[in-house]
């Protein structure tokens, strides 16, 4: 199988999984870095802890076992995707409305390819943000990445 077609697999059997619970999929990825790595990111209202992470491993342990749709050796890793994690799917954006993030843009907007501002909402494929008293619109399309702005 194409790392397509994995990421794709192990999606449709973690949303199985985790059907029922509270337990949101927010990302898989299958990448060759050294080794090559599974990787699933949950989270959940209140935040993920290790046995959410431990549940959700065992089960697709089993399941990758019995299709053994990978054929390279690799490293399963369950986790949380972090504070600085990306936005990319609606309901990422939707629960972030209010708070700050970053727009990386591939093509500088207002003389910036970085622009920070807060999260108005997500309408007709465009980012809506309030910098410094300014709405914007910002299609999805022009952003290289969207984060959470983490101020330390």
């Amino acid at each position: 199988m194409h790392k397509e077609q994995i990421t794709q697999l192990v999606e449709k059997k973690v949303r199985d999984i985790i059907a029922g619970t509270q337990l949101e999929l927010v990302d898989v990825e299958y990448v060759k870095e050294r080794d090559w790595y599974l990787r699933v990111f949950l989270d959940k209202p209140g935040g993920l802890d290790v046995e959410d992470c431990q549940w959700v491993s065992e089960r697709l342990e089993v399941v990758l076992d019995e299709l053994d749709p990978i054929k390279e050796s690799y490293y399963l890793e369950v986790s949380s995707p972090g504070l600085d994690r990306p936005l990319k799917k609606e309901q990422d954006f939707l629960r972030h409305i209010g708070d700050k993030i970053e727009i990386n843009t591939f093509a500088p907007i207002n003389g910036q390819k970085l622009l920070i501002g807060t999260l108005v909402s997500l309408a007709d494929n465009n980012i809506h943000i309030n910098v410094d008293g300014n709405e914007l619109a910002i299609p999805r399309e022009k952003a290289s990445q969207v984060r959470l702005h983490i101020d330390f």
